[in-house]
């Protein structure tokens, strides 16, 4: 029996027996990662400066709303990452103490849309807490979740959340694929460097890329 087939005969034990009890959530852990009385190896500001030197890309995470509410949730996102492709996997991180990230969790599903280079000034209303940062903004509806899909995106990633896993003071939140696209534009994407918005060189692309 292969490994398809030996998975395939656990689920079907697992179903055939009683349903379990319901487990307790476990408590919220404490965000320190150090005690108390001991030094951070590493100031926050020095991490920030030193880890600001990586370029990003910037990402906006939407979700519709769940039951209950009258607005989608969404917030600016540069902490995101293609995960696995098979099964296709993405991720991106959260700040625990994030007010849009209940929303999302309660809607169970989120879509990923890839920011252009002129969008800068998008970025930053979605960086925002407390106000509706829908209002004016154009966007459609992604296919699988429902969730926004902002109009002039580079690209769109539509998902399930998968799981969720703590992370120091973040979640690390993985979401299922289930439909994507991209732009038919050859645009710019927007970065994210040493604590500001920046841009690709064009004159740096690789000219060897074949034409689309």
């Amino acid at each position: 029996m292969g490994h398809a087939g030996m998975a395939a005969a656990a689920v079907r034990y697992l179903r055939s027996g009683p349903r379990p009890e319901p487990v307790e959530p476990l408590p919220r852990p404490d965000l320190r990662c150090v005690g108390e009385d001991e030094r951070p190896p590493v100031g926050q500001s020095e991490f920030r400066r030193v880890l600001g030197n990586f370029a990003t890309g910037v990402t906006v995470v939407t979700a519709p709303a769940a039951d209950g509410e009258t607005t989608p949730a969404g917030f600016a996102c540069q902490s995101f990452s293609a995960l696995s492709l098979d099964p296709p996997l993405v991720a991106f991180m959260v700040g625990r103490t994030s007010t849009t990230w209940p929303r999302i969790a309660r809607a169970g599903v989120f879509c990923v849309n890839v920011l252009a280079a002129h969008q800068g000034e998008l970025c930053r209303g979605f960086a925002v807490s407390g106000a509706d940062k829908f209002a004016g903004v154009a966007h459609d509806t992604a296919p699988a979740s429902g969730s926004p899909r902002l109009t002039g995106a580079l690209a769109w990633i539509d998902c399930t959340i998968h799981a969720v896993h703590t992370g120091g003071d973040h979640l690390i939140v993985v979401g299922r694929v289930e439909a994507l696209g991209e732009a038919d534009e050859d645009e710019s994407p927007l970065l994210f460097h040493k604590g500001r918005f920046a841009r690709l060189d064009d004159s740096h692309r690789d000219a060897r890329r074949p034409p689309r």
